[in-house]
């Protein structure tokens, strides 16, 4: 039979990230295949999310220095790659980089809030509780 009882290792998800010094990635040793591209944006289109157009924004970025400089340089910015609706966004600008939130595309996963290592997004309840419509998908 099984072996129970089992332990869990429970630990925060942004605690998982590695920082870029020392790190080198895995040799996975990937087969180069053509696909056909995968379209973030479409995806956010068929999760059918609405968001009225005068509505406070529901992502709060509490230090945004922090994105531009020790983030830049100890994770390469996570935020742009682990959101699936591409809400986060480096832009250049004449001052230099800039985090550039499309709140529009949010679908509400929160992975933003649970994935962020310094725990400065935050994500609140978008007013009037519209969300993804599930049934596009």
């Amino acid at each position: 039979m099984g072996k129970l009882p089992f332990t869990l290792s429970i630990h925060a998800d942004d605690s998982s990230l590695q920082k870029l010094e020392g790190y080198t990635p895995p040799d996975r040793k990937w087969v180069d295949r053509k696909l056909p591209p995968r379209d973030r944006l479409a995806s956010v289109y068929f999760a059918a999310t609405e968001h009225d157009e005068d509505q406070p924004i529901h992502l709060q970025i509490l230090e945004p220095d922090i994105c531009t400089t020790r983030c830049t340089v100890e994770y390469n910015n996570p935020c742009t790659r682990f959101c699936p609706a591409q809400v986060y966004e480096m832009v250049e600008e004449d001052s230099g980089k800039a985090l550039q939130i499309n709140s529009a595309n949010c679908v509400h996963c929160k992975t933003c809030d649970i994935k962020d290592p310094y725990q400065i997004i935050n994500w609140v309840t978008p007013e009037g509780g519209s969300g993804p419509n599930y049934q596009n998908m």
